[in-house]
């Protein structure tokens, strides 16, 4: 770990081509670049359905459960992986169990999710409390971490995203009619309740992929941000999801490059482009109202007449 962290010390020289040259020598940032790229279009595609159905607070709540699940996994001597997938996709289950209706963003929803969130975090601590050796890395768990990624990993995120992103394209018409309108889709035959827990599952596990990149605390940078962007510019729904999955692209790339060249952590670095976008987002949407505004008072004349 220590030879990566001084290979990550390289001299930013303003000369794209040296740099990425510089950047991708090192078969660890290969494998982050791969990760990164799967990470985000996968947590992009599932965020945008999680701001669309008003589900940030289940995410959030996934999010923070990566964090006992890694320590879990640290106590029982098994890969951080399997203690993301595992806990986050167990939680998702729950979170599915204790809801009565299908319908996203209840008041029920809420307190099951906040029940769920403070039982699993205490569970998080205690782990910790139990490990008697020396916990190592919590930084990258908290915050993300591009070192040490390896070929391995980079396979187990992409199979993991593929299945995540196959069904989601197979239920995305009937989950997008049940996000949008949820009585009206059980009206007509829509297995409501069964798309809600089926994308809470889809939730769990994209969570944890990204986990592994932002860190525990800073899941939104990717789940969230990105969505949130996307449906500023746009409320059609597949120019607005394929925007999103680009933000978060890019985002998660110009957050690795950042990371490689400065030594602060990587989940720092997506979250402030995710965060840029969404400011830069906000900023075109004021102007096109105020424009709007303006137009049609600028055809009456300041007696109140017509111009």
């Amino acid at each position: 770990m220590r030879l990566l962290a001084e290979a990550a010390s390289g001299s930013f020289s303003w000369n794209p081509v040296t740099d990425f040259q510089q950047m991708w020598a090192y078969p660890f940032m290969v494998n982050a670049f791969r990760a990164g790229a799967v990470v985000a279009v996968v947590a992009a595609a599932v965020g945008w359905f999680t701001v669309l159905r008003r589900q940030t607070f289940a995410a959030h709540t996934l999010s923070a459960v990566a964090f006992p699940g890694a320590s879990f996994a640290t106590l029982v001597g098994i890969g951080a992986g399997f203690g993301y997938f595992g806990f986050c996709v167990a939680a998702a289950l729950v979170l599915a169990v204790l809801r009565r209706d299908g319908r996203p963003g209840g008041v029920e929803e809420s307190a099951a999710t906040g029940v769920v969130q403070a039982f699993l975090l205490a569970c998080g601590y205690l782990f910790v409390a139990l490990y008697k050796g020396l916990l190592t890395g919590p930084e990258s768990l908290l915050f993300g971490s591009f070192l040490g990624i390896t070929g391995g990993q980079v396979a187990v995120l992409a199979v993991v995203g593929t299945g995540v992103l196959a069904v989601l394209a197979a239920v995305g018409r009937p989950l997008l009619f049940a996000s949008v309108d949820p009585e009206v889709a059980a009206g007509r035959g829509v297995p409501v309740r069964l798309l809600s827990a089926l994308f809470l599952v889809l939730l769990g596990a994209a969570t944890a992929e990204a986990a592994q990149i932002t860190g525990a605390l800073l899941v939104f940078a990717l789940m969230v941000l990105p969505a949130a962007t996307a449906q500023q510019f746009t409320s059609r729904p597949a120019p607005s999801l394929l925007l999103s999955v680009l933000i978060g692209l890019a985002a998660t790339w110009l957050g690795l490059t950042a990371a490689f060249y400065w030594p602060y952590p990587l989940g720092f670095f997506v979250t402030s482009f995710a965060f840029a976008a969404l400011l830069a987002a906000r900023a075109v949407q004021a102007l096109r109202e105020a424009s709007a505004r303006r137009g049609p008072t600028a055809l009456v004349a300041p007696t109140g007449e017509p111009a």
